[in-house]
């Protein structure tokens, strides 16, 4: 039996109600070229579903990983050697730490609608980074892959 090399890995996908409005914008857009006729319309509607599409997948496509002794998160890759202290925030608290306690210069993966989230020290002396905020539906898991 082999052993993952992935202790972790988590995609943060849009919500359901995102699709939603993704279609909405298509039935907007092709409701604005009604007036040129059904062909128009179709265009319009087919244009527009696509653009929504494309920009609703690609902001829900990140990724979280722990892999090869690195934190991998959307496009960061921060070595595990070089974070500290790793702490589990609830709704509650990943909220104030998304708002007024806040540090401008931390490195912050956050989505609104995961109200769940970790947050690792960076321990670094020449990185001006001070934490790591990482929005996750399973922060307990999470922590665990960045402590092991």
């Amino acid at each position: 039996m082999e052993l993952s090399t992935t202790p972790y890995e988590e995609r943060l996908t849009a919500p359901r109600s995102w699709w939603l409005v993704t279609f909405l914008v298509g039935v907007a857009c092709g409701l604005t070229l009604l007036p040129f006729g059904t062909l128009p319309l179709l265009g319009g509607f087919v244009g527009g579903l696509l653009v929504a599409a494309v920009i609703t997948s690609q902001y829900g496509s990140v990724r979280i990983r722990v892999v090869a002794d690195s934190l991998v998160a959307g496009d960061a890759r921060i070595p595990l050697s070089a974070l500290g202290a790793v702490e589990i925030l609830d709704a509650e608290e990943a909220l104030a730490w998304r708002t007024y306690k806040a540090d401008p210069r931390a490195f912050m993966l956050l989505r609104s609608y995961v109200r769940t989230a970790v947050r690792a020290e960076i321990t670094d002396p020449s990185d001006p980074t001070p934490y790591v905020y990482l929005s996750t539906r399973e922060p307990e898991t999470l922590a665990k892959a960045l402590g092991a």
